[in-house]
């Protein structure tokens, strides 16, 4: 018997909320821990500008530090890129908490765990609170450089764009199936 026999179809109860919130976090937990030891690496290990070759001619390490967002836009605003990066942090946080669908929390637990790294060295790094610069080094040809907490809010959102074309709600219900009984009474 379901915790939540009035629930649709495709959602989960208390046991698979549990796992859905498990996932989010341990996705937000991965992406986090793996951006913050790269930088330390990289901090502790490269000079500021240092090239190093991975794979020749097509990605590199290269130590900056970017006071911007992507390709360094808005490097005279760092405060706004805090603050826009805590908010996104609370909001999705806050929206967990209906989330039922173990896409959505992988989605939401990766653009978590990059806000949350991103917004790690906003805080936390030179030139100071709030408006510190964050550790890029992952270069390839004619791109931005970048981190891994950038490749978990672009993989994040990437996800949140495809579930949001396939129609799945954040509950793991269709939204088509949701309006096609709806639909059906209104035409009789």
């Amino acid at each position: 018997m379901s915790e939540h026999p009035e629930a649709p179809a495709g959602t989960t109860g208390g046991t698979g909320r549990r796992r859905v919130l498990l996932l989010a976090a341990s996705a937000a937990l991965l992406v986090y821990v793996l951006d913050q030891l790269t930088k330390w690496w990289v901090v502790s290990t490269m000079a500021l500008g240092q090239r190093t070759p991975v794979v020749e001619g097509l990605l590199w390490w290269q130590f900056i530090r970017n006071p911007g967002a992507a390709f360094s836009l808005g490097e005279n605003v760092t405060w706004l890129f805090t603050l826009v990066m805590a908010v996104v942090s609370v909001v999705i946080v806050l929206t967990l908490r209906r989330v039922r669908s173990a896409g959505w929390a992988l989605a939401l637990g990766l653009v978590l765990g990059g806000a949350l790294g991103n917004l790690t060295d906003r805080l936390l790094r030179e030139p100071g609170f709030a408006v510190g610069h964050v550790v890029d080094f992952i270069a390839v040809p004619r791109f931005a450089i970048f981190n891994i907490a950038d490749c978990g809010v672009v993989v994040g959102v990437g996800l949140v764009v495809l579930l949001t074309l396939l129609g799945r709600e954040l509950d793991g219900t269709r939204a088509a199936d949701r309006t096609a009984p709806e639909e059906e009474g209104s035409r009789g």
